[in-house]
């Protein structure tokens, strides 16, 4: 309403690059990318049909409306028996998204405990209150397929607390001989989110910390003249609220930069 210009379909670094902006005319910019690159685990089976990312699977839940299908386009194939790797508020989401689309079963499994789970408590009651399992002190080691490219069971070893590590909680750790299995026929992986390349790696001067993220000053402003980065893509992943409040503070020092040019 304000009179900004939105651009939809458009990946800056594939679509249009930076370059091509400026000849375009802009002579500041803001990068707000997020941290949306699921983690993945470095287990086998990985690739099996029924092994999903939350990421994949609440964005063709929520925002492609495969709820409605086929009334609308994106599919989602939710089996009977699903289990949510993880332990935040994307993992809960996650199970109870996955029970109001069908699943007779759903279980969570976290490496800790319920103590350092870093989802709401509200969040978890409401998913117990729901029929969701928790299963703690596991960790998933492989997935195996039924022959034909199905995800027919997931491998799991279980844990105990040990040290604090350096997120001050205590580090899981595994119990020699302890493997046993859960078979599923879904399986969705909610381990969190990794920094999106595909922009920074097309701006090669642009500085980056060790995790892919964007170094910025409390200003929001980069390395490179004009560039300012606020939200998940500096931080690593947190809250909506943040990221607003990184916008508004790099539109002021955007506009202190443009007015002194």
């Amino acid at each position: 309403m304000l009179g900004v210009k939105i651009e939809y379909n458009k990946i800056i670094g594939k679509t249009l690059t930076v370059d091509d902006l400026k000849e375009m005319g802009y002579r500041a910019f803001f990068i707000g990318i997020g941290a949306g690159l699921p983690k993945l685990r470095k287990i086998s089976g990985i690739n099996l049909n029924g092994v999903l990312t939350a990421n994949e699977f609440l964005t063709r839940a929520n925002l492609m409306k495969a709820y409605k299908f086929p009334e609308y386009d994106t599919p989602i194939k939710v089996g009977k028996v699903i289990i949510v790797v993880g332990g935040g508020n994307t993992a809960l989401d996650s199970a109870r998204v996955a029970l109001r689309l069908g699943a007779e079963k759903v279980s969570v499994v976290y490496r800790r405990t319920e103590a350092e789970m870093p989802a709401r408590k509200e969040e978890y009651h409401h998913a117990v209150d729901e029929g969701i399992e928790f299963q703690f002190l596991i960790n998933p080691v492989r997935l195996l397929g039924d022959g034909d490219g199905n995800l027919e069971k997931i491998e799991v070893l279980k844990m105990e607390l040990g040290e604090p590590d350096s997120s001050g909680r205590p580090r899981p750790v595994p119990i020699e001989n302890s493997e046993f299995f859960i078979k599923c026929d879904t399986v969705i992986l909610a381990i969190g989110t990794n920094a999106n390349p595909i922009l920074t790696k097309s701006i090669p001067t642009l500085k980056l910390n060790k995790w892919g993220y964007i170094e910025a000053d409390d200003n929001g402003k980069t390395n490179l003249d004009g560039f300012y980065a606020g939200g998940d893509i500096v931080t690593g992943s947190a809250t909506v609220i943040s990221a607003m409040g990184a916008g508004r503070i790099a539109a002021n020092a955007i506009n202190e930069y443009l007015r002194a040019k």
